[in-house]
């Protein structure tokens, strides 16, 4: 007793431990005790057991081991860290426990091995059970195969693996103990229960009477599959879940679940057949003997059949077998080569997927194409077409409906419906088959629109075929076809059908799919992926069914006529709603309430938003279905944008979305706001949808539906429309990142820069955390766990939308045999052929035909530059083929891992970046299946071990799950730990943590077992250190996210190595980072110049350039710094730059030496699209400039030509702040290179396809010119002038203002020399320079003395780096010009040049250019009131103010839009546009301010008359009264228009010759007539032209017709065209008397002489009808019969007028008149010009001009001849200087007319300084002074001042002009865009011509009045203006 004493007083775990049987056993019933008291599973009190569990079981006494195992089962139960010791423990049971006697150790032992199992550790207790079947006694055996069996029974087969219990199941039934057989027959009932047939393949070789035995038993066996009874620690809530069912009775789910867990495949054995084929395989294939073929595939055939094949080399025998099943004439050797392929497919399952797709795209194409298959079914043959609509049928079964989407189905559906009418009954019975599976697939819904014209008897046929079918891995009950309403029928009364809470603990992966193919099914299915649909109901149901839960008073009044009672009614309803039992509420049936009369169309915004309120209570409260979200959402749609009702609408949306799921919603709501018209509710619309996003998350959106809905709204005339597309946009970005402006680039450059910013805003932030989401069920919550994954991949969903190229015909023999050559420059050729066609392609399918394999044949290419060629090719595939290229991986993708090895680093370097370029597109997954990886770890070369291993540790720990096929990679990790290369072992242990945290501790301590006892022991402890540094699995995204939250984990846990090395590289950073090599740098220009290297010269780097520039480097770069810049990281870049920055002032002399290498390193950069880093290297390259200014140093040619032309090519990047620093580098760089070398660097920037880089070049050029003068122009001023004038006629705004700007530069510099040096340019482009530079004088306050030629050689350029950037006039805000014009004009006024307090000289000031009066403030004033003194017989016409632009930009832009509205392809959009047009035409007062916008409402008037024409009125489906009314407006409006003469005036030229045009093809339109009220239609129209013809510009009018007449004869239009334009030419020459002198007879004579160019007399004569050629006789008889024979004079405009057919033609017209001399009255006398009646002789003239002109030339007299020049005309106004002009430049022209206008200008200033602060205006004998002179003069004087933006066209054209050009004619497009500054100048000269004329003394006379009287009047008028102002 003493010795009891002592191990009494014992603690508890040292008696468990004691020597003493006794004690022992008290110990352990006391830990018993102890382990079931301990509450915390995480106290520190079981660590003390940890090493004493195993001893519980091993207990040799057996009383005591009784307790000890109580003991252990209660620790395991409780313990947090029982895990551990789970091997030991399992193992100890095994061979301690399970040999004894007594049944109770045997049972703890297996509750003990379950236990483990419960705890999470089945795999270790499972491998330990298995040793245990090694044991030779029988006890042992019996007892851990009963374990197995009850763990199998318990857990089911998804906890306990069956594949290895398989395995060793024969070899049990050939025991010799019959207790062994017996419970080995138990086992396989059981296993058979879980995996059915799959068992039987490795049974096959049993005793035949035991496989009979197991046969009976297995027939017994229930057929419904068994249910996981036991449950792990994680599955608790399933558990739960499960008790629940089981209380319920609910069995439906049960169902669903499948148990082929273990596919039998696995359970077989591998047959390796590739050396088992004929020796002579591929002669016999390639004989022309077809028996020797035969034979050698039947030999093929044999060994196929394997049902598990070894893997290997198959590609030889795959090759083979294709030729035959393409190209073999023998059918049945076509069939057996095919049954080959099948069987080798069959045998290596997906380690066929290398060979697949050189195999598949026979079959495949025709689902892809439907071209061959579609062909097929047109056969005559009924066999064939049977077979083909079979053949689609098995393969619609394997499609869902993404991969069958409508697109595909539909030309199918039109083959298969001919065929269910075929007389064959198989070909009929065929096609109901293949129109069922694919209803069965898609759903009915889906097929159905393609089904109408099927009578009712085919269809149920159909719905018959669609119920029998059975897709794969589901059962019959059918997905979209007539199991539909079966499984509606059964739900339960309330309509929606809740989903059920129970649900099978996991699914599989057949279940899933499942899921989606049933979405009926709400019931059975997880919400997530379908949500809830239900039956549609009747109305009489849901009345009935809405009558039971509301009041009736509420029923009656919803549709009552009182709005108060429908009001009272809605609440009521709201009321009920309320109150409403959610399983009570019959959702469809309140909503299909709510939708009756007056429904969505209620006219009361209160009850509407009372209605859409109860909508939203009914989505939240009810279960609420699609089915009765249908009903609504159309509704809510219409009211989305409704000011007052939108709020409440969107509320709706958001509750729907909650209960149906946002992307279906989303889906619904975007296609029907774009259904509408209305842009209010498609904004609205895609704003909830934006904040939806946020508000719900990212998750299951389909993209691709909206992506082309965003596009239109992207497109919108509506600017809000294309906001809310932009703002939408920047949330998916949020979502999607950077593969979501793929779909834009083709957008246009603005919209495509609107984009970027908005994504740049979103730049950096990450997306909210969702806080809504749908309605769930349990069932949703295992859906939203397994499908993680996927999510996680969500951002590159992406790239399978994109539009791409098949390549595969392109992929020919020629191609591949070409890459296969010997001779290596042809492979080159067929590599760089083969490159070319991808880059063409852009995106392409995975489709590659026969190029992968010709590919990989060159990864092991003798010669390593096709090797590195061949891998750019690969980086190229992989951005092209985007996420398709995961089908490559096993075929191409490995090979790339096997270049790893080799032994050039420039080789493994450009592997290593195609191999991080393809694992970007396909993820990590496909790489790790399979064997692959590991069997590239058992090649024992250093270098592919240390990369390999190297990329597995920066890869693994972004991964949140990995393959189990990982796991055959530790092997040759292991000897990898061991490897004689130190840098395999150190990147071997770098991996193991990443290895260890995917696969856990526990199995790689396991996969220690197979090595060496010494090694076991060292990888041991290296594990263990390992699992103290294991990095954590990164979190799952937040679904919100997609595929940006892992990729964002991924980032961070890669990053955690870098830091670890840091220590050791810091000290080696200490030395200098640049070598000073003597001479290097010049060897390296000699080695360019010899062409012994690449010369730096590319579009886009490629590996070459890179391999070359780091060998240059690895001389002068210090290591560290080195593999800092040619790191895959950006930020190693920045921190390298970092350095470089701090060490540029004290290593300046090393990195001068060098760079030539930075220039270039840093080139490499700007092809990068990360900003910092960018940013970043425009930081070093200011500071580096800097320095080298300071230096004195020079960049040579070498260091410009590398470096220059790719910085240029960031200066049009989209961010302001790159452009900036870009800009300021450009100008450090003239100060250490010349400025004349940089010219055409910026000029060859000017030809970039990149506007934003066109424009900066162009104002970059504009600025050198100003710093340095035109001697920088290179390689002369007048080709680089020229070259930038190209671009005024750019199609870009900002280009051309920078063409401009430049432009006005040189002329800041050379004066009007740039006229010369730019050479001829178009009209238009010409006006715009002329205005620009009109405008750059008027903001030049006092120009300065030129400066000298030396002065500007040696002006200094601008320091200020960002002096650049100071002159962009052209991009001003027009309100910021004008502000500064009246702050210029208020610095005038206060500075008063006149001394006189009235001295008001108007004459002074019109002449006066230097100065800005103060005339705006007139604009508040009635003008006439200054006219008062005047008296005026005619009635006044007021013009429209010249400030209307500057004070009226809302209208001018309100009126642009609603003009635009007016051709807009919906009816009622231009009949809106044109009542609001029409109400302002009716108003006098108002009808102003359409001046300036009538070309372009005519233009659009016209497309609308055109659209309807060729559109509306051939479109059956419009009303024709719709279109009456619109040609109603239309024609209403213009004679509102052509009512009001000033308006009327304004329509140009080119413009009425197309209305006139538009008018009488109408007015032929036969359609019309049988329109209703056709014929007043057309009366209507008659009445118009006439009005056109009235009130336009008659020289216009005149002008139109006679260009529409020839148009009409050339085109040959039908004869009455023609007609009625002679019509209108006839109408107007008998208005001609009275129309003489309002017309330019100059113009007119000049189209007539075109007309008779184009018709001669003698071709006009040759017409069908003689009436062109009377219409034009008498036109011409008029003109010379009203103005006789100063007609002549009126020929200035033609070229050539001696050989003029009209010349001759008026000649004898006027000499028949006999007026010849007599009737040659002075015209010019009418007009006040100076005509002398002698006449010099021809040759006096010739000789007195031609001095003048020679005068003119030379620069010492040009001045003196531009005044004898502009004397003789006016003394000679009759003379013809057109033979001297005709020969000379468009700027000698334009220089001399301009001259004259100045001389003139200065002329009459001086006469009216003279006489008017005296006298009153000068006027015409027997005229009195009208105001249109005071209208015309005050305009010229506002347009001098840069007032005068928007004045009208000229009401009348110049009767003669100092120098007449000959007029285009235009377009009515044209005429919108051209001259309006020609327009201006035009009216000047008129004016000024007119004011020369009236000052004539021949025939005027000064008005009678003091000058007092004069300076009273004028004092009065400024006191009317003064008070006005007040």
């Amino acid at each position: 007793m003493g010795d009891d004493s002592e191990w009494m007083k014992l603690p508890i775990d040292q008696k468990c431990e004691h020597k003493v049987w006794k004690a022992r056993l008290n110990g352990y019933e006391e830990a018993l005790k102890l382990f079931q008291r301990i509450e915390d599973e995480k106290s520190p009190e079981w660590g003390k057991y940890l090493g004493l569990v195993k001893k519980f079981v091993t207990e040799s006494n057996a009383v005591a081991q009784l307790k000890g195992l109580e003991a252990a089962l209660a620790f395991i139960e409780n313990a947090h860290v029982a895990g551990k010791t789970t091997g030991e423990v399992v193992s100890g049971v095994v061979t301690k426990v399970f040999n004894q006697p007594k049944a109770r150790a045997k049972e703890l032992g297996t509750d003990i091995c379950l236990m483990y199992i419960e705890i999470e550790k089945a795999e270790v207790v499972q491998d330990e059970l298995l040793k245990g079947l090694d044991n030779k006694n029988p006890k042992i055996v019996v007892a851990c195969i009963e374990t197995l069996r009850k763990a199998l029974s318990e857990f089911g087969s998804k906890i306990v693996t069956l594949k290895p219990v398989v395995k060793i199941l024969p070899k049990q039934f050939e025991s010799r103990e019959k207790a062994v057989r017996d419970e080995a027959k138990l086992l396989a009932v059981e296993i058979y229960k879980w995996i059915r047939d799959a068992l039987r393949p490795p049974l096959q070789n049993i005793n035949s009477v035991q496989l009979k035995e197991l046969e009976e038993e297995w027939v017994k066996l229930p057929s419904s599959p068994p249910k996981q009874s036991r449950f792990l620690r994680s599955q608790q809530d399933l558990k739960a879940k499960f008790e629940q069912q089981q209380a319920q009775g609910d069995q439906s789910d049960e169902e669903e679940e499948t148990a082929a867990a273990v596919d039998p495949y696995e359970l077989l054995e591998a047959v390796e057949i590739l050396s088992k084929l004929p020796k002579d395989f591929y002669d016999k294939i390639e004989a022309k003997k077809w028996q020797e073929r035969k034979e050698a595939l039947e030999a093929v055939e044999t060994l196929s059949k394997n049902p598990k094949l070894e893997n290997g080399d198959y590609g030889d025998l795959v090759r083979s077998l294709k030729k035959v099943v393409g190209k073999d004439a023998n059918v049945m050797l076509v069939t057996l080569a095919a049954k080959c392929l099948a069987g080798l497919a069959a045998g290596l399952r997906k380690k066929f997927g290398t060979y697949a797709g050189h195999v598949s795209y026979i079959p495949t194409r025709w689902m892809l194409e439907g071209k061959d298959i579609l062909a097929v079914m047109d056969n005559k043959n009924p066999s064939i077409k049977q077979q083909a609509s079979l053949f689609l049928a098995r393969a619609f079964r394997h499609c869902t409906q993404a991969t069958l989407p409508k697109s595909i189905l539909k030309p199918f559906c039109a083959a298969f419906l001919k065929q269910v009418n075929d007389s064959a009954p198989e070909v009929r019975d065929a096609a109901f088959e293949a129109l069922g599976t694919a209803m069965k697939v898609v759903g009915e819904k889906a097929v159905n629109p393609f089904l109408a014209d099927l009578d009712k008897i085919k269809l149920d046929k159909i719905k018959e075929c669609a119920d029998k079918v059975e897709l794969p891995g589901g059962k019959k009950a059918g997905g979209g076809g007539g199991g539909e309403k079966k499984a509606a029928a059964k739900a339960p009364p309330p309509a929606e059908a809740p989903a059920r809470s129970s649900a099978p603990p996991k699914k599989t992966p057949a279940a899933a799919t499942k899921v989606k193919l049933e979405p009926h099914s709400a019931g059975k299915t997880s919400t997530c992926c379908i949500g809830l649909i239900s039956q549609e109901l009747q109305l009489e149901v849901c009345e009935e069914r809405a009558a039971a839960v509301l009041p009736a008073s509420c029923l009656q009044q919803l549709d009552s006529a009182n709005w108060k009672e429908r009001l009272a009614s809605m609440e009521e309803f709201q009321r009920a709603v309320e109150t409403m039992d959610k399983a009570e509420m019959p959702c469809q049936a309140l909503v299909r309430m709510l939708a009756k009369k007056p429904g969505w169309k209620e006219t009361n915004f209160q009850v509407m938003q009372l209605k859409l309120h109860v909508v939203a209570l009914i989505a939240q409260k009810g279960q609420f279905s699609k089915t009765s979200a249908s009903v609504v959402l159309d509704g809510l749609v219409d009211k989305v944008g409704d000011v007052k009702c939108g709020g409440n609408a969107k509320e709706a949306l958001t509750a729907i979305g909650e209960a149906c799921s946002l992307p279906w919603t989303a889906e619904q709501v975007v296609s029907m706001a774009f259904s509408q018209k209305n842009p209010k509710n498609q904004a609205e619309a895609l704003n909830w949808l934006a904040n939806a996003m946020k508000e719900f998350g990212f998750a299951g959106i389909n993209v691709k539906g909206f992506i082309n809905n965003v596009k239109t709204a992207l497109g919108a005339t509506n600017p809000a429309v294309r906001t809310a597309a932009i703002t939408l946009l920047g949330v998916m970005y949020l979502y999607m990142g950077a593969p979501l402006r793929m779909f834009f680039e083709d957008e246009k450059p603005a919209l495509l820069a609107q984009i970027d910013a908005e994504f740049e805003k979103m730049q950096g932030q990450s997306p909210p955390a969702p806080i809504r989401g749908a309605k769930k069920t349990g069932v949703e919550d295992e859906c939203d766990e397994e499908e993680q994954d996927e999510d996680a991949g969500a951002g590159q969903d992406i790239m399978d939308l994109l539009p791409r190229t098949d390549i595969s015909d392109k992929i020919t023999s020629d191609l591949v045999a070409k890459i296969g050559d010997k001779n290596w420059k042809i492979r080159k050729e067929g590599l760089d052929e083969a490159a070319a066609i991808i880059s063409e392609a852009k995106f392409i399918t995975a489709n590659m035909g026969e190029l992968p394999l010709a590919l990989k044949g060159r990864l092991n290419d003798s010669n390593k530059i096709l090797v590195q060629q061949t891998l750019s090719i690969l980086q190229q595939l992989a951005t092209a083929m985007g996420p398709g290229l995961k089908q490559h991986v096993k075929a191409l993708g490995i090979p790339i891992i096997t270049v790893l090895g080799d032994s050039k680093p420039n080789v493994r370097t450009a592997a290593m970046a195609t191999l991080q370029a393809w694992v970007e597109q396909t993820g990590m997954k496909e790489w790790l299946e399979g064997e692959d990886l590991s069997e590239e770890l058992k090649r024992e070369n250093p270098f592919l071990r240390q990369e390999v291993l190297g990329w597995l540790a920066e890869k693994l720990p972004t991964l949140r799950t990995v393959p189990g096929d990982l796991m055959f990679c530790v092997p040759q990790l292991y000897a990898c730990l061991e490897d004689r290369n130190g840098d395999v072992r150190k990147k071997a242990q770098d991996a193991l943590p990443t290895f260890m945290m995917h696969l856990g501790f526990d199995k790689m301590t396991k996969a220690t077992g197979k090595l060496k006892p010494a090694s076991k022991d060292q990888v041991v402890a290296m594990l263990d250190k390992a699992r103290a540094v294991m990095p954590a699995k990164p979190a799952a995204p937040a679904k919100a996210g997609g595929g940006k939250g892992s990729a964002g984990a991924g980032k961070g846990a890669a990053g955690k190595k870098p830091p670890a090395k840091g220590i050791k590289e810091d000290e080696d950073k200490s030395g200098p980072i640049f070598v000073l090599v003597p001479n290097a740098k010049e060897q390296r220009i000699k080695e360019e110049k010899q062409l012994k290297i690449l010369k730096w010269n590319f579009l886009t780097p490629r590996d070459e350039y890179v391999e070359q520039l780091k060998a240059q480097m690895s001389t002068c770069f210090a290591k560290w710094l080195q593999d800092e810049l040619f790191h895959f990281d950006f930020q190693r870049h920045v921190k390298a730059i970092g350095v470089m920055i701090e060490r540029l002032d004290c290593e300046s002399d090393a990195t001068i030496s060098c760079l030539d290498l930075i220039l270039k390193w840093f080139t490499l950069r700007f092809f990068d699209t990360n900003t910092t880093v960018l940013m970043k290297v425009l930081e070093y390259l200011k500071l580096l400039f800097a320095m080298l200014n300071r230096e004195n140093y020079h960049l040579n040619e070498y260091e410009a030509n590398s470096f220059v032309p790719y910085l240029i090519l960031k200066v049009g990047e989209s961010k302001d702040v790159v452009r900036k620093d870009v800009r300021a580098i450009l100008t450090m760089l003239c100060n250490v290179y010349p400025a004349s070398k940089v010219f055409p660097f910026l000029m060859d920037g000017t030809k970039s396809k990149n506007s934003k880089q066109r424009a900066e070049c162009l104002e970059e050029l504009g600025c050198l010119i100003e710093g340095y003068g035109m001697n920088v122009c290179q390689p002369t001023p007048a080709k680089s002038l020229k070259e930038i004038a190209v671009h005024i006629g750019d199609r870009d705004t900002s280009v051309r203002n920078a063409a401009l700007n430049t432009v006005v530069a040189v002329y800041n510099v050379c004066g009007d020399q740039v006229y010369k040096l730019i050479g001829n340019l178009s009209e238009k482009d010409m006006s715009m320079l002329e205005e620009r530079i009109k405008r750059s004088a008027k903001k030049t306050p006092a120009p300065p003395a030129k400066q000298s030629a030396s002065e500007r050689s040696q002006r200094e350029h601008p320091t200020n780096p960002s002096a650049t950037f100071l002159r962009k006039p052209a991009q001003e805000d027009p309100n910021k010009l004008n502000q500064a014009r009246q702050n210029a004009q208020h610095s005038e006024s206060s500075h008063p040049s006149i001394p006189k307090e009235f001295q008001l000289d108007l004459d002074m000031i019109e002449t006066d250019q230097s100065r800005v009066s103060e005339l705006p403030d007139l604009v508040q004033h009635k003008l006439d009131e200054l006219l008062e003194p005047i008296m005026i017989p005619e009635p006044k016409m007021r013009s429209v103010s010249p400030h209307f632009d500057e004070l009226h930009n809302s209208t001018a832009s309100t009126i642009n839009f609603v003009i635009s509205q007016v051709a807009s392809g919906d009816i009622n959009t231009s009949i809106q546009a044109l009542a609001q047009i029409d109400e302002v035409l009716r108003q006098e007062d108002k009808a102003e301010v359409m001046s300036g916008h009538i070309d372009q409402f005519l233009i659009a008037t016209l497309m609308q008359l055109r659209l309807i024409y060729n559109t509306h009125m051939a479109d059956d489906r419009l009303d024709k009264k719709d279109i009456f009314k619109l040609y109603s407006c239309i024609i209403g409006n213009m004679l509102s228009l052509f009512s009001m003469e000033s308006l009327a005036r304004e329509a140009s030229m080119g413009v009425l010759k197309d209305l006139m045009h538009g008018l009488i093809t109408l007015m032929l339109d036969g359609r019309v007539e049988d329109i209703e009220d056709g014929q007043q239609l057309i009366r209507s129209v008659n009445l118009l032209v006439v009005r056109v013809l009235e009130k336009s510009d008659q020289t216009n009018i005149l002008s139109a017709l006679l260009v529409l007449l020839q148009d009409s004869l050339i085109s040959l239009d039908s004869p009455m065209f023609s007609e009625l334009v002679m019509k209108c030419l006839w109408r107007m020459i008998r208005f001609l008397p009275e129309t003489i002198n309002s017309i330019n007879l100059d113009r007119i004579l000049l189209d007539v002489h075109n007309f008779m160019k184009v018709f001669p007399k003698e071709k006009l004569k040759q017409l069908k009808s003689d009436v062109p050629h009377r219409t034009l006789k008498t036109l011409l008889h008029t003109l010379c019969k009203l103005t006789g024979a100063k007609i002549l004079d009126h020929l200035s405009m033609i070229e050539n007028r001696n050989e003029s057919e009209l010349e001759a033609h008026l000649r004898r017209v006027v000499k028949h008149s006999g007026n010849l001399s007599g009737l040659k009255t002075d015209r010019g006398n009418e007009k006040g010009g100076l005509r002398t009646e002698d006449r010099m002789s021809k040759a006096k003239v010739s000789d007195i001009l031609s001095e003048i002109f020679k005068k003119i030339g030379s620069k010492e007299n040009t001045k003196e001849g531009l005044t004898e020049l502009y004397e003789y005309k006016q003394k000679y106004s009759d003379a013809d200087l057109e033979p001297f002009l005709r020969n000379t430049s468009q700027f000698f022209q334009s220089y001399v007319e301009r001259g004259l206008r100045m001389i003139e200008s200065e002329r009459e200033g001086k006469g009216r300084i003279q006489t008017s602060t005296g006298t009153n205006q000068i006027i015409p004998q027997h005229e009195e002074l009208k105001p249109a002179v005071y209208y015309e003069r005050l305009k010229i004087l506002r347009q001098r001042q840069g007032l005068e933006n928007n004045s009208r066209q000229q009401q009348r054209a110049p009767i003669s002009s100092l120098l007449s050009s000959k007029p285009s004619v235009a377009s009515s497009t044209d005429m919108l865009h051209s001259k309006l500054s020609q327009l201006k100048e035009s009216r000047e000269l008129y004016q000024q011509e007119h004011n020369a004329h009236t000052h004539s003394p021949t025939h005027a006379h000064t008005r009678s009045a003091s000058p007092s009287a004069n300076l009273d009047d004028l004092k009065k008028r400024l006191e009317r203006i003064k008070s006005n102002r007040q």
